[in-house]
């Protein structure tokens, strides 16, 4: 059995105290008409396509090419929304489009060739997920499968295996549920990709438990991770997020629910599911709405430390939108207060009133160390006052580890403060966050060191390392690890 990737970036000494930052007006900035930007689609997605350290955006078919944080410029049009991770190992992050079911191979960052796939049961996707299913070095996909209502036609989620970077043989597909966003996660820790669907109709969720080998059972129930009520054996859900919310080390899940209240009663709301760790077989506790008001029509989270004071932050989509049908639902942005309490502080950032949208996903497009976000169709910069931060990007070797590290879990500690994140391709419902990894510290100020666990259980560790920096760490074809860029 091959060893999860696991880096613990540590912190010796921690002077400095994990605080707040005050925010400073006008918190968010609408960039895009700046950046020479045109948006629109679903869905979109954040993704370094050119090597040039600078993340790259995917949004309603066209890829835009990030000229160094100033400008975008149009690289490739009508590819359908978009996922993106290293099929074939060959060190450029390639696109899979979900919506129309195209895998498309980056070629040296200037072109995508679409690459044939495998003869595929009819089907309407709302979103999926890259990660490496059966640990060979090679991502795979799972793709979410719809529905068609009318025909009352339940449309199947597949599960597609890499054939290491040569082609993708379908593997399975489930038609129990109507899905809409997938995510990947190894939320247990034990080296290998678990999978949640967010199912609507109020039909379950899953929770699709890795052995391993890529064979998955279905463990929601069990785990409590269904997000569900005592009346309804699911929610209208749509998108989740994964992320250590309470920084005990452990991932946790937010399940976001579009919860209408009418004649069936009150459907569930969205919850906080918190991860209880190896001593409960990591069994989720429900807690609750935490601070999230009650919207009708939430759709798609995203999950990221946009004030960089060390804890994971929320945002959240709604498809109403101000006075649609006869009531006002829109986008909120949650603060993290620390232990599974979140406030809105939307108004204060200037993003109130967004209109209906499923579409969020985070990125440092102008590589400033804080977190930018998309939304609604326009690239929000990010005005705060920060905190300290650290970035880690991780390359695999593509034999141990796939060259995206999709699925590596990094961890932060200071003192009694623990901040952790998980390389992700896919989250909420059809969006992708940028794989560089944004830790915010608030005002720890402490040197950094790097502690690193690799596939062979080699431990290495790189000492005095500053922090508000990117630090970039590849694995060697032996299994070690160097640090390749450290600015």
């Amino acid at each position: 059995m091959r060893h999860y990737l696991l880096f613990s970036v540590l912190l010796l000494t921690a002077t400095g105290n994990l605080t707040a930052q005050d925010s400073a007006a006008p918190g968010f900035t609408d960039q895009t008409a700046n950046l020479g930007l045109e948006l629109g689609g679903t869905g979109a997605c954040w993704a370094d396509l050119n090597n040039d350290g600078w993340p790259d955006l995917c949004c309603g078919g066209t890829v835009w090419k990030n000229e160094q944080g100033q400008k975008f410029s149009r690289l490739a049009t009508g590819l359908g929304e978009l996922i993106a991770a290293d099929f074939n190992n060959d060190g450029f992050v390639d696109l899979f489009s979900w919506s129309n079911f195209k895998l498309y191979k980056n070629i040296d960052g200037k072109e995508f060739i679409p690459i044939d796939l495998p003869e595929l049961p009819a089907s309407v996707s709302l979103g999926a997920c890259w990660a490496d299913f059966n640990r060979d070095g090679y991502i795979d996909l799972y793709v979410g499968g719809y529905e068609d209502w009318g025909n009352g036609i339940t449309y199947p989620d597949r599960f597609l295996m890499n054939e290491k970077g040569t082609a993708f043989r379908l593997a399975r597909t489930d038609t129990q549920y109507r899905a809409r966003g997938v995510t990947a996660c190894d939320y247990d820790l034990d080296g290998d990709p678990d999978i949640y669907v967010s199912n609507y109709r109020l039909q379950p969720n899953l929770l699709w438990v890795n052995d391993g080998s890529g064979t998955f059972e279905n463990k929601a129930p069990a785990l409590n991770a269904i997000a569900t009520s005592d009346k309804f054996g699911g929610g209208h859900s749509i998108g989740a997020a994964w992320g250590d919310f309470n920084n005990d080390g452990l991932i946790d899940l937010f399940a976001g629910n579009f919860a209408h209240r009418d004649s069936r009663g009150n459907q569930p709301q969205s919850r906080f599911l918190k991860n209880l760790g190896s001593d409960q077989g990591y069994a989720f506790e429900d807690r609750g709405t935490s601070g999230v008001f009650y919207q009708e029509s939430y759709a798609s989270p995203a999950a990221g430390d946009f004030d960089n004071d060390g804890n994971l932050d929320l945002f959240f989509t709604t498809v109403y939108g101000t006075a649609s049908f006869g009531k006002k639902n829109n986008a909120v942005l949650y603060k993290n207060q620390t232990d599974f309490q979140f406030s809105d502080v939307t108004a204060v950032n200037q993003l109130e009133n967004l209109p209906p949208t499923y579409q969020a996903a985070w990125a440092d497009y102008d590589c400033d160390g804080d977190l930018d976000l998309i939304t609604a169709n326009k690239l929000y910069q990010n005005q705060l006052k920060k905190g300290h931060w650290l970035k880690v990007l991780v390359h695999g070797n593509g034999t141990d580890l796939n060259r995206s590290a999709i699925s590596t879990v990094v961890k932060v500690i200071a003192g009694k403060h623990v901040f952790t994140r998980a390389v992700e391709a896919g989250t909420g419902q059809g969006n992708q966050n940028e794989m560089t990894l944004h830790f915010g510290l608030g005002k720890i100020d402490a040197p950094v060191s790097i502690e690193i666990m690799g596939p062979n259980q080699k431990s290495q560790t790189f000492p005095s390392i500053d922090f508000d920096r990117l630090i970039t760490i590849q694995q060697l074809e032996n299994g070690n690890f160097e640090i390749t860029k450290d600015n």
